[in-house]
């Protein structure tokens, strides 16, 4: 199983009135942990989509168990739980500074050509980066 971590600090316009992170704002949390995971391996989002993949969300799933705060640093631990097909599924949990769990999720997502929407296999490049995890 592949794992990484991200930090992020929650800013003032990511929270609500109470100072709470907005929940709309975990899945944007997500999507910074899930490319900083791919990052640590050794791969390229950016390089990917230049290479004509994309990885469109099907599905996200999030589950809050305690409020994130204002000016908190957070910390994202992410899961690939399995080697991807056509589909890659992430696990997340995010931590406030205290170490509490606060909320988890996860997301699919799957791999697209660019050029005809059509799904693919991922990139060669992605599966050797991952192969020694599983």
């Amino acid at each position: 199983m592949f794992t990484a971590e991200t930090q992020i600090r929650v800013r003032y316009a990511e929270t609500d009135q109470m100072g709470y992170v907005y929940y709309g704002n975990y899945a944007m949390y997500f999507e910074v942990a899930r490319v900083e995971a791919m990052r640590s391996s050794g791969f390229s989002y950016k390089g990917m989509e230049d290479e004509g993949v994309m990885m469109p969300v099907l599905e996200s799933n999030i589950r809050y168990l305690k409020p994130g705060k204002y000016d908190e640093l957070l910390t994202i631990k992410t899961r690939i739980p399995t080697l991807p097909g056509v589909r890659i599924k992430f696990e997340y949990e995010v931590f406030n500074e205290a170490n509490e769990l606060i909320t988890e999720g996860w997301t699919t997502l799957t791999f697209l050509k660019k050029d005809s929407h059509k799904p693919t296999r991922p990139p060669h490049n992605l599966l050797d980066l991952l192969k020694p995890y599983f």
